[in-house]
């Protein structure tokens, strides 16, 4: 199976899973009367896209106290057989199918048109972009800074983001400022519930680089 195909398999999958997240999500609701709370556990799909690759694709370093073979007066003409040989000792479990920025962001853009379609709420498409878009980019700008053991901060982060987004989506739509009163009580929820989901992509993550990579 081709590299190509591999991952839009993969994207399929993932973007799957997040919509039956959401659609279970979005039929439980929180008992919290508090608009725009929730525990936005599809959200752990996109940290998972965003970070499948970060990390995780590479195999386990030899050791470096080991002696150094490599002859450095190898002729050009002996690059194929060297090639060859890296194929050969590559451990057979390693990942070979990565995941962009773009293609997480397509799995995110996705997830939210057709999960907003499906639930027939197609006006939530307004808020949930406005949220999914700047929490997406807080976390592309986040995952400049944490390794794979930090991405519980980046779920955190790009949570409150979400909730500012829908905030600002509200108060642009409705015209009504005095919905900027919640975002307090949204922030705080967003750094829970946030690195909850980033913990769940975090410890997946972890556990498919176990799995694989040995």
């Amino acid at each position: 199976m081709q590299t190509r195909t591999k991952k839009l398999a993969l994207m399929a999958v993932l973007t799957a899973s997040a919509l039956i997240i959401f659609i279970i999500e979005a039929q439980v609701p929180l008992p919290i009367p508090i608009p725009g709370v929730k525990l936005g556990l599809a959200n752990a799909i996109t940290l998972f896209a965003l970070f499948f690759g970060k990390d995780v694709t590479e195999p386990k370093t030899t050791d470096k106290s080991a002696p150094h073979t490599t002859n450095t007066t190898k002729a050009v003409g002996t690059n194929a057989s060297e090639f060859a040989d890296t194929a050969k000792n590559t451990p057979t479990g390693a990942q070979t199918t990565t995941l962009t920025t773009k293609n997480a962001l397509a799995i995110l853009l996705c997830r939210i048109i057709l999960g907003a379609v499906l639930i027939g709420q197609p006006i939530a498409i307004a808020f949930s972009l406005a949220g999914g878009l700047l929490g997406f980019a807080a976390q592309i700008i986040m995952k400049r800074f944490v390794t794979k053991k930090q991405i519980w901060v980046c779920g955190a982060v790009g949570a409150v983001f979400h909730n500012i987004g829908q905030i600002l989506a509200a108060i642009l739509l409705t015209g009504t400022t005095a919905i900027a009163a919640y975002l307090p009580i949204l922030i705080l929820s967003g750094i829970i519930t946030g690195a909850i989901t980033g913990l769940i992509a975090q410890l997946t993550l972890l556990r498919y680089n176990t799995s694989f990579l040995k």
